[in-house]
């Protein structure tokens, strides 16, 4: 299965961390953001790392080249940042078949595998991770609203009164018929084509989206304190020197930071 990884952002909320490098490139416990994403989406046996890029993606495109860790990357350009729905538009002609998609300003610490063997017993035409967080915290998100079979019936971009607390956490499993539906989306009012949007359009079709909890932790790296708080729990999970030069593994894990 092929992966699609959106990072074409400015990251304007991080400055001053992209006042000279683009948001892709922001370092998270010694990495750039984007390798994180990469890194789990080749241990997912990502075939081919389709990478959108935007914003200053000639020092993206100069740091990664064309392999990471002996998987293809092929680059596509947003020339303008008119949405997700249209960074993804980017990619349709890369992909033929079922694809993972990643939004390439998180950090992911869980069950992604869980999302691609849901896509690949062919029962729905998509899934999507999602999390429960804090109601105050729901509009910064995605907003999902789901049936008693788990499955999303609705999804509203950052509302101003979410009908749920459960939010998309930016991975995805979708089939092809995601290009058609992003092609139909109009602008938003805030003047973008939302993924959102697109995926209304899919379960308006009648392509039924699975629901997988998130069972670990996520960080949407969105502010320069998110950063902070996703270095903290990398540092957090490094297993510690003990006195005879063996190795301490960190204690189980808390619920996620919502910093």
């Amino acid at each position: 299965m092929k992966a699609v990884v959106l990072a074409a952002g400015k990251g304007t909320r991080l400055r001053p961390l992209t006042d000279e490098i683009p948001k892709a490139l922001v370092e998270i416990d010694g990495r750039p953001l984007l390798t994180h994403c990469l890194e789990e989406l080749v241990s997912l046996d990502a075939e081919e790392l389709v990478i959108v890029v935007g914003y200053q993606k000639g020092q993206i495109i100069d740091h990664y080249g064309d392999h990471f860790d002996g998987v293809p990357i092929t680059y596509v350009e947003q020339e303008e940042p008119d949405g997700l729905a249209d960074a993804l538009l980017q990619a349709e002609s890369e992909i033929g078949d079922d694809f993972m998609l990643m939004l390439g300003d998180n950090v992911f610490r869980g069950n992604l595998d869980t999302v691609v063997q849901r896509q690949q017993e062919q029962r729905v035409d998509c899934a999507f991770l999602v999390e429960e967080v804090p109601e105050s915290e729901a509009s910064r998100y995605g907003v999902c609203v789901t049936n008693k079979y788990g499955e999303i019936v609705n999804v509203v971009e950052k509302p101003d009164d979410p009908p749920s607390n459960l939010v998309m956490t930016g991975f995805y499993t979708l089939s092809p018929a995601i290009f058609e539906a992003c092609n139909l989306v109009q602008p938003s009012e805030r003047g973008e084509y939302e993924l959102s949007d697109a995926i209304d359009l899919l379960m308006e079709s009648g392509r039924t989206i699975d629901a997988v909890r998130l069972d670990g932790w996520r960080i949407d790296v969105g502010y320069p304190e998110d950063r902070d708080a996703a270095e903290r729990r990398l540092q957090d999970e490094k297993p510690t020197p003990t006195p005879d030069g063996g190795e301490q593994l960190p204690s189980e894990p808390t619920s996620p930071s919502t910093d």
